[in-house]
């Protein structure tokens, strides 16, 4: 898994042997620099012909293959002991209200199978698309089946470079639904490659030193985005650097006070979320980068008013809640059975996701 941080391949071995999830060991594989700048360009508007296109599809899926290799060498995982790979790639655009709408993430599977010699699933989203649904997000249906309880209502919060959350119901008969509120880590983390030369804020620290400017934030809130109902999903091509140019212009604000008024804004959307889509919920769970950002976690806490844990105290790490669900979406396209959600994506109906690409 590779998210919209552009951070990091996340690997992950995981288990399904049981009921609940195993996960066997796990990495994260940095991008080299000049692919990662490469993918980001192209994410952000940067022109490239049709060649030039599959080039960069076929680099990205060289180094997903190569780290997914090493990976495996390093922890003795042989490719006979791997039922498949389930491969995300990466998120360069996701437009799902375009029409039609469209999703594209990079990474050659053919690529991936051949230099580990594992059968690949990939292309999870597109199929959700064409039966009129969102593409996104995908994680809820495993939310759904590893941390679901009758016991109370909860909130599933993956905190990447969008937030996005899950709804648990407690009453079994009740629809799980899911939407991203809006930016997570994105624009704090572009916020202070600018102005700090980090790759992000470390614990939230230097938020947590500013004051947050109430007529800033106020703008932020204001995209129409927010007001839409669900079901719904964004990127970083929407919430993007320009995006948040726009809402700076004409304004003094300091670097600082920038800082803080995006991490209130992070908080704030998910919480008007779940207080819209969730009243009754009793516990939040988070998931993500984000999960570290000791400012974000401590603001949630205040705005949300009830309790606020990392999925590890429920047995899923944090780290690698999304890598792990792209591993359980695999093993389900490779049982044939559906693996979206309808009543979170608005598809026409359970689909079999992914293409798969045999060793």
């Amino acid at each position: 898994m590779s998210g919209t941080s552009m951070d990091a391949v996340d690997i992950a071995a995981v288990s399904f042997d049981d009921a609940h999830p195993s996960l066997i060991a796990a990495a994260h594989h940095q991008w080299p620099t000049g692919l990662a700048d490469r993918l980001r360009n192209f994410a952000n508007g940067t022109a490239l012909n049709a060649t030039e296109v599959v080039l960069l599809d076929a680099a990205t899926g060289a180094h997903i293959a190569d780290a997914i290799a090493d990976f495996m060498h390093r922890h003795g995982i042989a490719a006979a002991d791997v039922a498949a790979i389930g491969c995300h790639g990466q998120t360069v655009t996701h437009a799902p209200d375009a029409h039609p709408g469209v999703t594209f993430q990079l990474g050659d599977a053919n690529i991936i199978a051949e230099r580990t010699g594992v059968t690949t699933v990939n292309d999870f989203r597109r199929r959700d698309l064409a039966a009129g649904g969102q593409g996104a997000p995908l994680a809820p249906a495993f939310h759904a089946a590893t941390l679901r309880t009758a016991e109370e209502t909860r909130v599933v919060l993956n905190l990447g470079g969008i937030a996005n959350v899950t709804v648990l119901p407690a009453d079994p008969g009740a629809q799980v639904i899911g939407f991203d509120t809006g930016p997570a880590n994105c624009l704090m983390d572009h916020w202070a490659a600018r102005h700090l030369g980090e790759p992000f804020d470390r614990g939230g620290q230097w938020a947590a030193a500013g004051n947050v400017d109430a007529d800033l934030l106020a703008r932020l809130h204001a995209d129409p985005y927010f007001a839409l109902q669900p079901p719904k999903s964004t990127g970083t091509q929407y919430f993007s650097t320009s995006w948040l140019e726009a809402r700076l212009a004409d304004r003094t604000t300091s670097a600082g006070d920038v800082q803080a008024t995006l991490l209130a804004f992070t908080a704030t959307t998910v919480a008007d979320a779940v207080a819209r889509h969730a009243p009754d919920a009793q516990r939040m769970l988070v998931c993500g980068g984000g999960v570290h950002n000791t400012a974000l976690i401590t603001r949630l806490n205040e705005l949300l008013g009830l309790a606020v844990e990392s999925t590890a105290a429920y047995g899923i790490d944090p780290d690698w809640m999304e890598a792990m669900a792209f591993a359980w979406l695999a093993m389900r396209t490779l049982a044939g059975r559906d693996g979206n959600l309808p009543s979170v994506t608005a598809a026409a109906g359970p689909r079999i996701l992914g293409a798969v690409h045999p060793a």
